[in-house]
């Protein structure tokens, strides 16, 4: 990531009003992206194979491969392991908070009601200093915002 080129996100998010919603949210923070969407695990692998992100934000509940599926596949694969995943869920239980965390996601948000809502943890999520490498929290500061 540099000032002059975007930064790279890719959200893999089955439904369309989620997908609008973090559209809208991201345009609320100061971060300079280009966003590409896979509306499933399949396409996910077809746009990780195009070009890895800056940042994968990723579902769980989608159609062909969930999100536990492809997070699993994406942390076997040394090609990613510069890749930041923050799994963006309405599974917020602490089940799948924990099952995110030992299969080393970055952080996870769960999702929230209103656009202002998840811009500020979008914006959390930027504000760390990834070009240090990545980042790894405890279990307790995992989740971002409240589940």
């Amino acid at each position: 990531m540099t000032d002059d080129q975007p930064t790279d996100i890719i959200l893999a998010e089955d439904d369309h009003d989620d997908v609008y919603i973090f559209e809208l949210a991201l345009k609320k923070i100061p971060v300079y992206a280009m966003l590409r969407h896979a509306a499933d695990g399949e396409t996910l692998f077809v746009l990780l194979e195009e070009l890895i992100p800056d940042f994968l934000f990723l579902d769980i509940d989608m159609p062909c491969k969930n999100g536990s599926t492809c997070l699993a596949e994406i942390r076997r694969d040394k090609r990613f392991d510069h890749m930041p995943v923050i799994m963006l869920t309405s599974f917020t239980t602490k089940e799948y908070i924990e099952t995110a965390y030992r299969s080393r996601a970055n952080f996870f948000i769960g999702k929230v009601g209103t656009i202002t809502e998840l811009a500020a943890r979008l914006k959390q999520v930027f504000a760390f200093d990834w070009k240090q490498g990545m980042i790894y929290p405890t279990l307790d500061q995992f989740v971002i915002g409240t589940a």
